[in-house]
Order: structure tokens, then C-alpha cells, then sequence
């Protein structure tokens, strides 16, 4: 690819990123019955323009560039109410994570793909709140009408790329709680936290730029804890 700081939303980058995906050596958690299993939509999809605005100046042009769906949590949600979210939600019986983050995405902002939409995964991560989170990466396609679930979801966000490829990213923060660093990835004017964080950060390391990053040691904030 030519331009991996400001990703173009074409076929080179989709075949890019499945090969990445592909080559790389998925670690699945092996939890504690206790935890609770869950999928989230790491979904790639054409920035169609002014369907985001970040605060700060961008890095560049956005229209036809690539972008990740993002969510604000409704704030009338009982757990991590507000927080910035990917698609996603916990896996019912006898579903694949591939099958959750399929019915997740319509759900929650009406965006309906098959099975063909999936790219690949990346590694499983155990979250302080009780759930196994199992990323599940997808090609969204272009021309997107998104709505919001009102009972899940505040608002949709389209984050380009751009955004997570910024050179001030991740931000590590030592807590008092932990022995390891909280995972932040900074969004505009403001900071996206693990375990979304830590999960887009793979997905920047592994799908884009090729490389081998482990991020299930990263801590989430202590907010994020219940």
C-alpha cells in the first residue's frame, strides 16, 4: 500500500488487510467460566464526507478514505453508559463470534452484511467487567445509511484511520490499580480507552501496518472496571 497513514478505501487495502489478518497467529483467551463471551464489529467502511466530524484539524482529505465504525453508548444503558463502543454485544448459545457481530451491526446502527463481509479476527480480550471480547474485523462497503438503536446507542461515528495511525498513539497511563498501563488511543480532542482501545490499537499494529502486537496485558481504566 502506498499510504498507510491516511488508508484509501479500495480493493488494495482490502486484500492488505486480509493478508495482514491472515498471516497472523490469532491468540484466543482461555477465561475463567465466570467471564461472559462477547463479539465486537471492528467494520472498515468508505468515509463517505461530513458523516464525522472530528474537533481537531484532520490529517488529511477524508472523503474516500477508510474509516471504523464507532459508538456512544446510550447514557440510559446500565453498564458503560456513554463510553465510546464498537458494534457489538454478548454471544448467544450456539452462535460464532462471526454470527454475533452480524446481528450486532443491524442491531444496533441497522447496518446489515453477510458472511462474505468478514475479513478475519484478532486476539481475544478479557475485560475487568466479566466478558471474553472476541474482535471480529469486516468490510463494510460503501453508500452506508446508518441509524442508531436509541435504547443501545447515543450516536454513530466514523472514525477514519487517519485518526489511529496519528504518531501520539497509544497513550500508556501507569494507574495505582494496576502493574500494567492503561491502553488510550486519542480520537480528535479526546481519548478512546481500553478495552475498545486496546482492540483498535491491534487493529492498527496487525491489519495495517503488519506487525506482530500482543495487547491483552494492557489495563482498562478503572471506570471501566464494572
Amino acid at each position: 500500500m502506498h499510504n498507510l497513514t491516511n488508508p484509501i478505501f479500495n480493493d488494495e487495502l482490502l486484500r492488505h488487510i486480509s493478508a495482514n489478518l491472515e498471516q497472523f497467529d490469532r491468540r484466543p483467551s482461555f477465561p475463567q467460566e465466570s467471564l461472559k463471551k462477547a463479539a465486537v464489529a471492528v467494520t472498515i467502511v468508505d468515509h463517505q464526507n461530513g458523516s464525522d466530524h472530528l474537533q481537531r484539524p484532520s490529517s488529511g482529505p477524508t472523503t474516500g478514505r477508510a474509516a471504523m465504525i464507532l459508538t456512544r453508548r446510550a447514557a440510559t444503558l446500565k453498564a458503560h453508559a456513554g463510553q465510546w463502543a464498537l458494534p457489538g454485544g454478548q454471544m448467544e448459545a450456539g452462535e460464532r463470534p462471526e454470527d454475533t457481530v452480524l446481528r450486532e451491526l443491524e442491531e444496533e446502527v441497522g447496518l446489515r452484511l453477510d458472511a462474505d463481509a468478514v475479513i478475519g479476527r484478532l486476539d481475544d480480550y478479557d475485560t475487568r467487567s466479566g466478558f471474553t471480547i472476541k474482535p471480529v474485523v469486516l468490510w463494510g462497503g460503501t453508500d452506508l445509511t446508518l441509524r442508531p438503536n436509541p435504547g443501545e446507542v447515543a450516536s454513530i461515528h466514523l472514525i477514519p484511520l487517519a485518526e489511529f495511525m496519528r504518531e501520539d498513539a497509544p497513550i500508556l497511563e501507569d494507574i495505582p490499580e494496576s502493574e500494567n498501563p492503561v491502553l488510550l488511543m486519542p480520537v480528535g480532542n479526546t481519548c478512546i480507552a481500553a478495552p475498545t482501545a486496546a482492540i483498535i490499537y491491534q487493529f492498527r499494529e496487525v491489519a495495517i501496518l503488519g506487525n506482530d502486537r500482543r495487547v491483552a496485558h494492557y489495563e482498562q481504566p478503572y471506570f471501566a472496571w464494572h
